[in-house]
């Protein structure tokens, strides 16, 4: 049997707690085109819970990746697992003939990225970067209207994406690539870019480490993004403060605020404000994780370049280099030019029903009690 006359067979990669409360509960709504059939874990109390709740009997730890792929017939995996270990794993995946769907951020450095880009191009597998809001309604209509001209000629975007960390999540570990940036920061970075459709010519901003959680990462970062035609972007991101998930637009015409803006397992509103009234429009709560696999699973099905593509993922983590430098000499960081002509439209949104609440194995949420 041919791939085309089946489903793409998924390995899941990592079993935290977005894993679990978001990509695997995802195979339920992704039954048109996609099939669990592994898990990778380092937790036998995972492996042996989980196996049970989606009735998998192909289960591995990391060291037993390529025997398990092999074993399952695998096409693709989903990789979830800390930021350090993308690249890794990604090469080992590209090396066993498995497409990639990573999550994001791409991984820690600009070479980083390349690397996984250039190996999945050398054994003719696609890569795919986990950005989820590139399928969702929400965002996509918000990206439209911004492009339609209702709101005038676009001058500012402004976000503010926030949550309390407990201690000793892994994003407060600088081994594992933790911190707010590389985090959250990815969100509104990748947001300005949509909603400019340009790349960011100079960045300036600032990192605070906070108390006793942050001394290996940063707790909260500000950045300003300068774009050409005197466009600009500012946002804060933060580990360490209430949760907040919002991004603005704002145009000679009127704004649009999304609050929330981010999230995966809420509604999303969109607040429009044309000629001083405000209306608002809310989009409820969806399964974001399914349309990835959905559509992951066409491309492959269909021998065809998927979008987020990796260079995607190397446009962010390029910016996220350049933050941390303004940051750490307190001048403007100038950025070399980039060119990206894909950009998300509505053509690209999916909607499937929010996922069942589950209880997570040993992987607590990241937001302190």
């Amino acid at each position: 049997m041919t791939l085309s006359e089946r489903k793409v067979r998924y390995v899941v990669i990592g079993a935290g707690n977005i894993a679990q409360v978001a990509v695997l509960p995802a195979f339920q709504h992704a039954a048109e085109n996609s099939e669990l059939v592994g898990l990778v874990s380092a937790d036998a109390e995972k492996r042996a819970v989980l196996a049970q709740r989606y009735g998998l009997t192909h289960l591995a730890h990391y060291d037993g990746l390529e025997r398990l792929l092999a074993d399952t017939r695998a096409d693709a995996a989903y990789i979830a697992v800390p930021n350090s270990m993308h690249r890794e794993l990604t090469e080992r995946c590209a090396r066993a003939r498995v497409h990639v769907l990573c999550e994001k951020p791409m991984a820690e450095t600009v070479d980083d990225c390349v690397a996984m880009i250039d190996v999945c191009k050398q054994h003719g597998v696609r890569l795919m970067i986990g950005y989820r809001l590139h399928f969702d309604p929400a965002n996509l209509s918000a990206i439209a209207i911004a492009r339609s001209g209702r709101l005038g000629d676009l001058r500012m975007f402004s976000s503010i994406f926030s949550q309390r960390v407990r201690p000793g999540d892994v994003r407060t570990q600088g081994d594992l690539v933790g911190g707010a940036l590389y985090d959250m920061g990815v969100y509104p970075i990748n947001a300005a870019r949509c909603f400019f459709q340009a790349e960011p010519i100079e960045v300036l901003a600032s990192c605070q480490t906070g108390d006793e959680r942050f001394h290996e990462v940063d707790a909260t970062t500000t950045a300003i993004m300068r774009f050409s035609d005197g466009r600009v972007a500012q946002f804060t991101t933060s580990l360490d403060a209430a949760s907040v998930s919002n991004y603005r637009v704002v145009g000679t015409l009127g704004d649009l605020r999304v609050e929330p803006a981010y999230d995966y397992s809420v509604p999303l509103t969109h607040h429009l404000t044309l000629g001083g009234r405000t209306t608002m429009h809310a989009f409820p709560a969806s399964d974001q994780f399914a349309p990835e696999l959905v559509y992951f699973s066409d491309c492959i099905l269909e021998s065809r370049e998927p979008e987020p593509s990796g260079e995607e993922g190397l446009a962010d983590v390029r910016i996220v280099r350049a933050i941390f430098r303004a940051a750490e000499t307190g001048q403007a960081v100038v950025l070399t030019p980039f060119e990206r002509t894909s950009r998300p439209g509505l053509e690209q949104a999916l909607r499937a029903p929010a996922v069942d609440a589950v209880e997570p194995v040993n992987a607590p949420p990241p937001t302190a009690s």
